[in-house]
């Protein structure tokens, strides 16, 4: 067992933390019980009270059960932006004994009939604006969804404090009818689904049931689903209250995607858990998360660095009152060490970094809140158990020395949907407990503090989301005048990363690279190609013909050969 990090735990906090034996749901219940009058969710400038909160919950989950025929262990696809819909959607799938299927708003038709086909689910919730990327699932992949208009929980009147916000385009757009032929094919306004007043059946589901399936990708291109039981997901929701001291007098802004783990933990099941106050952003706007952080008086802050770097450049920061703020925290990529100086500089906080996966939803280490260290994982939380393994032998690492991150605890989940070949390549045994390789290279010091030094397995970190080469490449090769690609990363100063595509023509458009102007419009067309085909994060930014992709001795692309090429042409 690693235990080295122990000296600087924190202070007054037990080692060991005991995980309730009950569901997501349970915890809400709790919550609005204790505070039904209490706002769960402010969501610009409408309050949600918890006992409201619930019982928009009940009534969507009656309405999965009685008409939609959800029923336990039943996945549904939940396609929202954060919003009163995510967080209702969320728990009333729970509510309803299945699984939620949490999924990026950004993806595009083809992508969102992998994930039904892969994860079985029949049923689907998603926001008004993506009506035409669900179009042509409706009726067959797809029996039955609710269709949501985030504009039916903006408040009657503008609250004077953020009047002047601009609201997101899907935000403030009016509630669209539903025509008749996809009522026809089972689509139902979310309004009308919670005003039917279908009450659900006892809870039958169990912590060891099924409740969360988000898909992430690796290697072999499609994305792979993981399987989270309630009692993994809790052990991760349970762990902020232990960790840092929690009260139901902290105000959470949850800007980071509920479909993402992070979001999705830190943003909304951890705040729910504690009865806190959740302040919803649809999208990430610097102006809007000052107002709201002066009008709300938020406590906590979760985001990736991009978006901390954007509020530090507010203009004006200094004079405007953020002394509310209690803690800024988050992960995917190591915050520079000049922009944590400058934040501890205009803020007075420091930025608690953190790691985790969507296999192990959210944290397998932070950094203690008395004791952090800068471009650093953290230690590993309460019950979690982490090594550094050597890439080669599997032999157990020293401090200082870089091998593969394993981990073991309650939050690994138990494996990929339907996919016992990909189990085995991600679980070992060591020392009589079952280890998750997460594909991270890094070390530790001689505190126990975990770094991360690089990637084992392919992904670019593109503004936060995780773009998977494998997965960009497959749909590349549909291109008719593709004939070979490698995704690699690329340096990019706003997102950090971004996507390249090295490719190779097919034979008859060789000829259109043989000019400087013609790459560069074979490239443009490759770009806007991808875009109808995938999701934005995805699309690859930059293109470069070649005339052949380096190969292994066993044909296989030797995609580091170009990565570290490319990273040449940055340093």
């Amino acid at each position: 067992m690693f235990d080295r990090h122990f000296r600087h735990w924190p202070p007054g906090t037990p080692r060991t933390l005991s995980i309730p034996a009950t569901t997501l749901g349970f915890n809400l219940q709790v919550s609005a019980a204790r505070h039904p009058g209490k706002a769960a969710l402010f969501y610009y400038g409408r309050s949600i009270p918890y006992a409201e909160l619930e019982r928009e919950v009940e009534a969507l989950a009656g309405w999965l059960q009685r008409v939609a025929g959800v029923g336990r262990g039943d996945r549904v696809v939940l396609d929202v932006q954060n919003s009163p819909q995510f967080v209702i959607g969320y728990y009333a799938i729970l509510r309803a004994d299945a699984a939620v299927v949490p999924v990026n708003p950004m993806l595009r038709t083809d992508e969102l009939r992998y994930l039904c086909e892969d994860s079985g689910a029949r049923v689907a919730i998603f926001g008004q604006e993506l009506l035409e990327a669900w179009r042509p699932l409706l009726g067959a992949t797809v029996t039955h969804a609710v269709v949501a208009a985030y504009s039916d929980y903006l408040p009657e009147s503008p609250d004077p404090a953020l009047a002047d916000i601009v609201l997101p385009d899907a935000v403030r757009a009016p509630r669209a009818p539903i025509g008749p032929a996809d009522v026809a094919a089972g689509v139902e306004a979310w309004s009308a689904a919670l005003a039917a007043g279908h009450a659900p059946a006892p809870q039958q589901a169990g912590p060891d049931d099924l409740a969360v399936l988000p898909y992430t990708s690796g290697t072999t291109g499609h994305p792979k689903g993981c399987i989270h039981t309630h009692r993994t997901v809790m052990s991760t929701t349970v762990v902020a209250s232990a960790w840092s001291g929690a009260s139901p007098d902290l105000v959470q802004l949850a800007v980071l995607p509920m479909f993402h783990v992070t979001g999705m933990q830190g943003g909304m099941n951890a705040p729910i858990f504690q009865g806190v106050t959740i302040v919803l952003m649809s999208r990430w706007d610097r102006e809007a998360c000052v107002r709201l952080i002066e009008r709300c008086r938020i406590t906590n802050i979760t985001g990736i660095t991009a978006m901390i770097v954007d509020l530090l450049n507010t203009p004006g920061l200094e004079s405007r009152d953020l002394t509310s703020l209690l803690r800024i925290g988050g992960g995917g990529a190591a915050m520079p060490d000049a922009v944590a100086q400058r934040l501890e500089r205009l803020i007075g906080l420091p930025f608690i970094e953190g790691y985790g996966l969507t296999e192990t939803i959210a944290p397998t280490h932070t950094n203690p809140m008395h004791r952090p260290k800068r471009q650093c994982a953290g230690i590993p939380i309460f019950n979690t158990d982490a090594r550094v393994l050597d890439v080669e032998t599997g032999a157990e690492r020293g401090p200082g020395e870089t091998g593969e991150i394993v981990v073991s605890g309650p939050q690994v989940f138990k494996g990929y949907w339907n996919n016992p070949d990909a189990d085995a390549s991600v679980f070992l045994e060591l020392d009589g407990k079952r280890f998750f390789r997460t594909g991270d290279l890094g070390h530790y010091d001689e505190d126990g503090y975990f770094f991360i030094t690089d990637r084992l397995k392919r992904m670019i970190n593109a503004s936060g989301f995780k773009v998977w080469p494998a997965e960009v490449e497959a749909m590349l090769f549909a291109h008719p005048d593709v004939s070979e690609a490698c995704v690699i990363a690329s340096r990019d100063d706003k997102r950090g990363e971004t996507v390249k595509a090295v490719i190779v023509p097919r034979p008859h458009a060789r000829d259109r690279v043989a000019t400087e102007a013609g790459a560069a419009a074979f490239a443009d067309e490759i770009i806007e190609w991808s875009r109808q085909k995938m999701a934005a994060y995805k699309v690859p930014r930059r293109v470069e013909f070649v005339e052949s992709l380096p190969k292994t001795g066993t044909g296989k692309v030797f995609w580091r050969t170009l990565q570290e090429a490319e990273d040449k042409k940055w340093t």
